[in-house]
């Protein structure tokens, strides 16, 4: 298994030569962004997709018709219940999605699910503005990585940790992000998503090899998407002192699982 990062929470790992996708974006607008993201090893031909949550920075159905295989299917959390307000961020995804002709697969926490050579499950998670959330736990051959989207810090890593042997590497979200949004009043305070040393810990109780930082540097805009400071140094610092390796990587690099005692 060897895994690229595709900038902000896209990842594709790559297996014998077949491709999976996660949180794999080509509209970077809704990061407030021109960067282009790098296109997938196989354009056309990944044999998944796997989709934390709807929000258009995890989520992008026209990146994924273009990016998968005729037929393959895009592993999704449930719908957001509500109206007005409440859809504010899931609404024009599922328009998109309804409209692409992708099959789209509802998943719920603790499902197991079979792609290819991909052993998949959807796991619990915590969104920071109360949308559906999973994150992902991803086998194939003898290595195990988990894909946290964007969550919150929650409860959840120990029996996340029980449901494989091992994980290799963790991919967290570290921008700690405080967000002000007009459907969010009055605002909070707090993050949300996860803080640097909140997914050094996660790792820690994974039982993580590596710690690779995800969900940062793209977006900070001061008083409606504000980054925490120095967010990737103070991971770094955090893993090496509960002995975890971490690894920045940069978009379009690749990360190979080095599992414990190797």
């Amino acid at each position: 298994m060897k895994i690229r990062y595709l900038g902000w929470a896209g990842i594709e790992i790559d297996f014998n030569g077949q491709t999976l996708l996660i949180d794999y974006i080509q509209d970077t607008s809704a990061i407030l962004s021109d960067a282009q993201f790098p296109q997938p090893l196989r354009p056309g031909g990944a044999i998944a997709a796997l989709v934390t949550h709807l929000h258009a920075d995890h989520a992008d159905p026209d990146a994924l018709v273009h990016a998968l295989a005729p037929g393959a299917p895009v592993f999704r959390p449930a719908p957001t219940p509500g109206e007005g307000d409440d859809l504010a961020w899931t609404a024009q995804t599922e328009r998109e999605f309804a409209l692409s002709g992708l099959k789209t697969v509802i998943t719920q926490p603790w499902q197991w699910h079979q792609a290819g050579p991909f052993r998949m499950m959807s796991g619990p998670a915590v969104d920071g503005l109360g949308d559906p959330q999973c994150c992902w736990i991803v086998e194939a051959g003898e290595c195990c990585i988990l894909h946290a989207g964007d969550t919150l810090n929650h409860g959840y890593w120990w029996a996340l940790a029980r449901q494989v042997s091992h994980i290799d590497i963790a991919f967290l979200p570290v921008n700690g992000a405080v967000v002000a949004l007009p459907h969010l009043q009055p605002p909070s305070p707090f993050n949300a998503t996860m803080l640097p040393e909140e997914a050094a810990v996660a790792a820690h109780i994974l039982g993580a090899t590596q710690i690779v930082p995800i969900h940062h540097g793209e977006l900070h805009r001061p008083g409606i998407y504000e980054e925490t400071p120095d967010a990737v140094a103070r991971l770094c610092e955090k893993a090496r002192d509960l002995g975890i390796v971490p690894r920045v990587v940069k978009r379009g690099d690749w990360v190979t699982p080095v599992q414990a005692g190797a």
